[in-house]
């Protein structure tokens, strides 16, 4: 295990700065935003001044902040994102996501780079490349399992980050098309329409119905919690939770839980270290399941088992309350143990089995009435809360302090006092005054005054755990000059970390170049612009064809490629046959059909792979659409 791998780092996301601030109070020990643009969530940009201020609350606790910088770049696009890259670096940004490998051929500031989820790292020659071309993080793709990761780990040198909660692409990322073919807006540039969550019908190579206007490519959500161990003693190092687009609510319930898990494998295994500085203290008791959740899933991680599919609704049903007992004109009642409270949204399936949801105003016992009554709900139906209001409210309050361990000495000198001050890295801070010295005439009481006016470090990112008089005598000291004292040796110190705190180093490439694993590119490859078609032939490729979303490709190919498999979801697998008697032999992986609206979609099997394969071409509406076009560059605003 390499040195940097022993760093357990909590990865929260940000979809704005005080978003990332919640997470960093709440125990991140990194977080990643959208930057100005060129980030893979397109609608949760952030100006490069918003960016800094973050900066500057993260690196008070030396925890890190990345920036989303994943879309594939046209070519009219790479000056402004090369002056992009700059700007963040000024703003004190410690890393790039990136998934564009035009960027490395370009001048770029020394930052390090690490390689986005959406650059499909699911084998291990794929990971030793992106190690070798200086990348010094690694986003794994959410579908590989623990031993590959063991694999990957012991090939490569580079830090390993793993998804361990949030939603779930049903797609390889950055293998999927079916957005950009539908629509024009490409998920590798931060416009997917989520076509996934659509419902389907489904139909066999009969033309049989299998399943009728079923959200047949929503996936659960990824639920890691149980693990944690299990992925760091694989070599697991950054542990990743989805959610740029959920709110604050979320970032800070899904925050703090993990920082609890990790804590808790930090303090059994003292071999692992933290990330960053302070500990932090919760108002509430973290319960991912109160905050957006489609039921969950481990995923792939232990192979192939469980189902993965949330079929019923793309939409949070939240946790059972119980049956509905009865049904009144403006009310219903229903058979639940739980704490049921005003304001709580609950919802249920009518009988088109859609969720349908609703605000209770008042709660009498097991008795609720509705901000507006359903007219379809019936006896026998389930109810769930997808809004625990008092639950809410926890989290809309200042919900968490961090703090920074500091032990502080008030010593004697020979004109005055002077005050030192050591927080839990090592950092110091010293500061003295001129001071009359008077004997105290009620000693113990001035001890105890002298220790209280220095553990007053109200809002401050400190905490004392320890406070020593070195004095020679039982000296009466003002409050006035203990305060000042305490000011001045605190700013001192929050000014010495920030001196001492050391932006990450990024990697250095292997010379010579590093080849890539093969020497034909597809579509697949994602290669959108002049600089990357030269970053992959100077690692060796000589044949590359042009990203998805130039519109060269018009015949019908995968527009998605996912380890979700209907086959399997519907005991239809050739491989699960295998060995059963009177099954065997008798279902091969025959195409399916996915229907919605007058949409024919089909579906291809790669057994070998286990991928199936969503097939599909450009439409002619989204051929006619426009190339991105030049960017332009002001001083200033234009109409200023």
């Amino acid at each position: 295990m390499t040195q940097s791998r022993r760093h357990l780092e909590l990865l929260a996301p940000a979809r704005n700065a005080d978003y990332g601030i919640a997470a960093i109070n709440h125990g991140a020990d990194a977080v990643y935003i959208g930057g100005p643009a060129f980030g893979a969530r397109a609608k949760a940009e952030n100006s490069v001044q918003d960016i800094a201020r973050l900066v500057t609350h993260a690196h008070r606790y030396h925890a890190e902040v990345f920036v989303a910088f994943n879309t594939i770049f046209h070519d009219y696009e790479l000056e402004a994102a090369r002056q992009t890259a700059w700007q963040l670096y000024d703003a004190g940004v410690d890393a790039l996501i990136v998934q564009d490998m035009g960027l490395l051929q370009m001048d770029i500031p020394p930052i390090q780079l690490h390689a986005s989820t959406q650059t499909d790292i699911r084998t291990v020659e794929k990971a030793v490349f992106l190690d070798q071309v200086g990348f010094t993080q690694i986003v794994l793709a959410r579908e590989m399992d623990l031993n590959t990761i063991r694999k990957v780990a012991d090939a490569t040198k580079c830090n390993l980050e793993f998804f361990i909660h949030g939603a779930l692409c049903v797609a390889f990322s950055g293998q999927c098309y079916i957005s950009h073919a539908h629509t024009g807006r490409s998920a590798n540039r931060g416009e997917c329409s989520q076509e996934c969550r659509l419902p389907y019908t489904l139909e066999d190579s009969q033309g049989r119905i299998l399943a009728k206007d079923k959200h047949l490519l929503s996936m659960k959500d990824n639920d890691q919690s149980a693990n944690l161990r299990a992925l760091a003693e694989a070599g697991v190092s950054a542990f990743k939770i989805e959610g740029r687009y959920k709110d604050i609510a979320y970032v800070k319930n899904a925050t703090a839980y993990y920082r609890q898990l990790l804590d808790d494998i930090l303090e059994e295994n003292p071999h692992y270290r933290r990330a960053s500085s302070g500990r932090a203290v919760f108002s509430f008791v973290p319960q991912p399941e109160k905050t957006f959740n489609r039921s969950t899933t481990e995923y792939f991680l232990h192979g192939r088992g469980e189902d993965v599919g949330a079929f019923d609704t793309p939409k949070f049903a939240g946790e059972e309350i119980g049956r509905v007992t009865k049904v009144g004109p403006d009310y219903f009642e229903v058979d639940t143990t739980l704490e049921l409270h005003n304001g709580d949204g609950v919802c249920f399936f009518d009988v088109h089995k859609e969720l349908t949801g609703m605000r209770i105003n008042t709660v009498q016992g097991k008795r609720l009435y509705p901000n507006e009554m359903p007219v379809d709900i019936r006896r026998n139906m389930m109810v769930y809360r997808n809004r625990d209001h008092a639950f809410l409210r926890l989290l809309e309050k200042d919900s968490a302090q961090r703090r920074i361990a500091v032990a502080m000495t008030l010593h004697e000198t020979a004109d005055g006092f002077a005050l030192s001050m050591q927080d839990e890295d090592g950092f110091m801070a010293y500061v003295q005054t001129s001071a009359e010295k008077q004997p105290a005439e009620q000693a113990e009481k001035a001890q105890a005054n002298i220790r209280d006016n220095l553990a007053k470090l109200g809002n401050t990112e400190f905490s004392v755990s320890e406070i020593a008089l070195d004095l020679k005598a039982a000296w009466f000291i003002p409050t006035s000059v203990v305060n000042q004292l305490r000011r001045e040796v605190v700013a001192q110190l929050q000014a010495t970390r920030l001196l001492g705190y050391e932006r990450p180093k990024p990697g250095k490439p292997a010379e010579p170049p590093a080849q890539y694993p093969q020497d034909t590119l597809s579509y697949l490859a994602n290669v959108y612009n002049k600089k990357a078609r030269e970053f992959y032939e100077r690692h060796g490729v000589k044949a590359i064809a042009a990203a998805y979303e130039a519109n060269e490709e018009l015949g019908e190919v995968p527009v998605m490629i996912t380890k979700h498999c209907l086959r399997y979801s519907f005991a239809m697998c050739p491989k699960e046959a295998k060995g059963v008697i009177g099954v065997q032999g008798t279902i091969t992986a025959e195409p399916m059909t996915l229907v919605s609206g007058k949409d024919r979609i089909s579906l291809k099997f790669d057994c070998k792979r286990c991928e199936m394969h969503v097939m599909g071409k450009v439409r002619k509406n989204v051929l006619q659409m426009p190339q991105p076009q030049p960017v332009q560059f002001f001083a200033k605003r234009p109409g200023l």
